[in-house]
């Protein structure tokens, strides 16, 4: 049995930001389980020409400490790509060079752990301690620490229409994309960035396989990401504590009026897909529709494809669409996980059931035992799943676990004033 200061469950970005960052800190000794065997960030949807949404600065450590070896720059440098990056003249790193980045990144740790599926965690009040069971393939492993950081991420949501069916979820896109390609026609059911980057994948194979193409959104339209420098600014620290001080029913319904602020598509790709479909119509019909204002609300199997039931919003209409080809990007969603069970009691729970995130980022009575990374929007707004706030977030957990600033924390960076004056 191993004893450490924290152990941070599931190697997302932002538990791995917190393996970097916490390596060169000789007073901390931390340790990190992971349940795959090989880390991959979104496989299933790493597709060539698809780049992250946030620029390379918002990588696992830089924003915490320029000066990491850690850094997305160092990574470039050791593979020698730093140069042709520079000439790129693009902040924004392709999808799947962050995901190599990553997998450098873990690699040169001592203090992660793959293969490790965590089944239980537990405290023993004797010494205040948390107790770690996993297994793995040499069999069970128990591990304890005073502090733990949940970063076990949101799993892929399917709506309530596909339950008990075999339905694709976007996640799983780049394994059967080459079966969709055989379809006679395919539909994309979605809203966000990932259904945009699968409709334009698909669009430009449209003339090559002969597929007939649909996308079926619930929103009124195809909302681009709010990208303008002063709504960047809610991804501070300052808004941040205006946030989490409103009262919960009001932070409610502000996390669900902001999903354009962090679910919204690229406007370059919604450019992309009009011109494309602008250069398809110059010769001959296009082969795909978009349906906007719909919403799926039922699905079925027709013979060897798929029968939809659609309503549009607005209209009331209800209609059928047959497709041999189905893609849900219907987006992640937090689940709490099961491991935590013996350990609910410790935990502080909201009036809708979801964690009572404090400000320092804990979850649990005492305000500094159990961290959590992402799964917050409705604490901590939109910065929650924002990859350039992980780091400040780590510099904060990190703060908590020493019981001093080790990276600086920023108070203030803001130029407007989220609240009124007390």
């Amino acid at each position: 049995m191993s004893e450490h200061d924290v152990i941070g469950i599931g190697l997302g970005p932002y538990n791995l930001g917190l393996a970097c960052l916490t390596a060169p800190i000789a007073e901390l000794d931390a340790l990190f389980l992971e349940a795959r065997t090989g880390l991959a960030w979104h496989p299933g949807m790493l597709l060539d020409s698809a780049r992250l949404q946030t620029p390379f600065l918002a990588d696992l450590v830089t924003l915490a400490d320029p000066t990491s070896p850690y850094s997305f720059l160092a990574f470039l440098k050791e593979t020698e790509r730093l140069y042709p990056f520079y000439i790129r003249e693009n902040f924004f790193p392709l999808r799947v060079e962050y995901d190599a980045y990553c997998r450098w990144a873990a690699a040169k740790l001592d203090t992660v752990r793959l293969g490790h599926r965590v089944t239980a965690v537990e405290h023993d009040p004797a010494d205040d301690r948390y107790v770690v069971h996993a297994v793995t393939a040499d069999g069970p492993t128990t591990h304890r620490a005073r502090h733990l950081a949940l970063g076990t991420g949101t799993p892929p949501h399917l709506p309530d229409a596909a339950a008990g069916l075999d339905a694709l979820h976007s996640s799983r896109y780049l394994d059967q994309r080459a079966e969709l390609r055989r379809c006679g026609s395919v539909t994309v059911v979605g809203s966000g960035q990932s259904a945009a980057e699968v409709f334009h994948d698909l669009l430009a194979d449209t003339d090559r396989y002969g597929y007939e193409l649909t996308w079926v959104t619930r929103s009124p339209r195809f909302f681009p990401l709010e990208y303008t420098k002063l709504t960047l600014e809610l991804t501070s620290p300052d808004y941040v504590d205006y946030f989490h001080a409103l009262p919960e029913a009001a932070r409610y319904r502000l996390e669900a009026a902001q999903h354009g602020l962090h679910k919204g598509i690229d406007a370059d790709l919604i450019n992309a897909i009009f011109d494309l479909l602008y250069a398809r119509s110059a010769t001959d019909p296009v082969r795909a529709r978009l349906l906007t204002d719909t919403e799926l609300t039922g699905l079925g199997r027709d013979g060897g494809g798929w029968i939809l039931g659609l309503r549009h919003r607005e209209q009331g209409r209800e209609r059928i669409l047959r497709t041999e080809g189905l893609v849900l990007a219907t987006g992640y969603r937090y689940r709490v996980p099961d491991f935590l069970a013996p350990v609910r009691h410790r935990i502080r729970w909201d009036d809708h059931g979801r964690f009572a995130v404090a400000r320092n980022y804990s979850i649990d009575h005492t305000g500094r035992g159990i961290f959590l990374q992402n799964a917050a929007t409705h604490a901590h707004s939109v910065t929650s799943p924002d990859l350039g706030m992980g780091a400040y977030r780590n510099s904060v957990i990190i703060r908590e676990l020493l019981g001093r600033e080790h990276y600086p924390v920023e108070r203030r960076i803001a130029f407007q004033e989220f609240g009124a004056p007390a």
